[in-house]
This record gives C-alpha cells, sequence and structure tokens, in this order.
C-alpha cells in the first residue's frame, strides 16, 4: 500500500494524487490540517521527519519515501508502467518533463500573484492595491502563456500523444488560475476544450472537487471568469 501525505490546497499534491487514479492504484492517503492563516504550520510531524523541504506531497511505497511531484510521478511510472503516463520515445519523454516543468516552475509563477485572493483580505487599503495591481500584471502573463498553450493543442488531444505527466501538470495550473479569478478559458477554444476534456476523467474530477469542498471551508470566496 502506498501512503501518500497531502494537503488540501496542494496543487502539487493533487498532481500526485492525479497520477495514482489514473493508473489505479490503492493507496492510503493522509490529509495534513491547513488554514488561510498560517498555511501548512505546524507542520505535521511525520511530514518533518520524513521530507527536509517540510513540504506536501510525501510518498511512502514498502518503505521508500519520495518527495517533490515531479520525482514522485517519475517514480510511479517506472515502478507500476501501465498505463503509462511518460512516452517511451527518449525524445518525446523529454518533452513531456520539459512541458511539465513548464506548468510547475513557469505557468505556476505567473499566477502566484493571484493567491492573495482567496485569503482574508487585508484591512490596508495600499497593500490591497499594490496586490492588486501585481495581479492584474500576473493575469495579463498568463493570457500570453495561454496563447501559446492553445496553438499547442491546435487539433490535439493532448500535449503529447496521450495522456502524460505534462497534461497533468498544465492541468493543475491552469485550474489553479481559474479557481482564483484567473483570465478565462473561453477565448482560447482548443485550451478550454483540453481543460473540459481532462476535466471529464475521474481522476481530474476527483481533485477539482475535493479542492472546491475544501476551497468552501477554507478560502475566501473569489469571482471566477
Amino acid at each position: 500500500m502506498i501512503t501518500l501525505y497531502s494537503g488540501p490546497l496542494s496543487l502539487f499534491s493533487r498532481k500526485v494524487e492525479i497520477a495514482l487514479r489514473e493508473k489505479g492504484l490503492a493507496f492510503e492517503r493522509i490529509m495534513v490540517p491547513f488554514n488561510q492563516v498560517t498555511g501548512y504550520d505546524p507542520r505535521h510531524p511525520e511530514v518533518l521527519a520524513l521530507n527536509p523541504k517540510r513540504q506536501v506531497p510525501v510518498i511512502n511505497d514498502e518503505g521508500l519515501v519520495l518527495y517533490d511531484s515531479t520525482i514522485i510521478l517519475e517514480y510511479l511510472d517506472e515502478a507500476y508502467p501501465q498505463p503509462p503516463l511518460l512516452p517511451r520515445n527518449p525524445a518525446a519523454r523529454a518533452r513531456s518533463r520539459l512541458d511539465e516543468l513548464f506548468a510547475d516552475e513557469i505557468l505556476f509563477a505567473a499566477l502566484r500573484p493571484l493567491m492573495h485572493r482567496n485569503e482574508p483580505p487585508t484591512t490596508d487599503r495600499n497593500k490591497r492595491a499594490a496586490q492588486e495591481t501585481d495581479a492584474l500584471i500576473a493575469e495579463a502573463e498568463l493570457e500570453q502563456r495561454y496563447c501559446g498553450l492553445n496553438e499547442r493543442l491546435a487539433g490535439r488531444d493532448y500535449f503529447g500523444e496521450a495522456l502524460s505527466v505534462a497534461d497533468i501538470g498544465m492541468f493543475m495550473s491552469v485550474f489553479w488560475a481559474v479557481r482564483l479569478g484567473g483570465p478565462a478559458l473561453a477565448r482560447y477554444p482548443d485550451l478550454s476544450a483540453w481543460f473540459s476534456r481532462l476535466g471529464s476523467r475521474p481522476a481530474f474530477a476527483t481533485a477539482v472537487e475535493e479542492v472546491e469542498e475544501a476551497d468552501r471551508r477554507l478560502s475566501y470566496p473569489v469571482k471566477r471568469r
């Protein structure tokens, strides 16, 4: 049995959950406490003991402890190869890894200035104005990124030949931007169709539903576009 330490509003933990469910792997999930004031502090003691980065996701597979969603997904694909979530062709595999890196480090970085929106609003007017100014700049960058992704997806079901870690990473970052009131996807028909198509898959739908339920309990309401 695989044990996964996850978080209710942890994008990277939800990536791992999607991969586990797409592969049909049974797992025990330990959901660590979270609130919008202190985040994940105090940290879960088992996470502290297992991960020097002090954060989720962490998996324990029969004594093998791994952290970092990218490393976990690559391990799962090697240890449990069916169905594959990385292409077997080396060039296609490298492109899939680059797309996942883009989702995690470029697209996610672009949406970070939106994150104040689901936190309790500050009473400092100047700070609030600065936050929203940064968010508008971030939205412009996201729209630029969406244009590129829309072009990539023209006539395609996935970023590669089949569902891969690239799609999991991209989906979660786009979903995070949507839930934080980021740019609407309607202007990007191929990206929007891909997002809807993946969102109808049970593994992705479960992640979305659970994050939205957690938002109702833990987050300040955000108006989506």
